[in-house]
């Protein structure tokens, strides 16, 4: 799966390219990409990936954020804690 966006110019493209992403930032990543746009939340991560810890999951999506393989899809769900939570997407489904 690509790490750039459709229509991304070639110096973005081989940039990502170059991008090695540890094991749990690419199982992670993967996740966000198979939900495509519904996207996914920190508790919908921690329920894919229950047989990790939880602070092995929750570092992953600030990690994709800083790197721009993943954004904020403006979207909430509610979460485990009856709170909010932003839902995640990868970039290439942001519009």
């Amino acid at each position: 799966m690509p790490l750039f966006r459709r229509g991304a110019s070639d110096t973005s493209i081989e940039a990502a390219q170059s991008i090695e992403l540890p094991k749990l930032e690419r199982m992670g990543l993967n996740a966000i990409r198979q939900s495509k746009r519904k996207g996914m939340t920190q508790d919908e991560l921690l329920r894919k990936f229950e047989a990790y810890s939880y602070s092995s999951i929750t570092a992953r999506p600030s990690a994709l954020k800083r790197k721009g393989l993943v954004v904020d899809s403006g979207e909430r769900r509610t979460g485990r804690s009856t709170r909010k939570q932003a839902v995640l997407i990868a970039s290439e489904f942001a519009s």
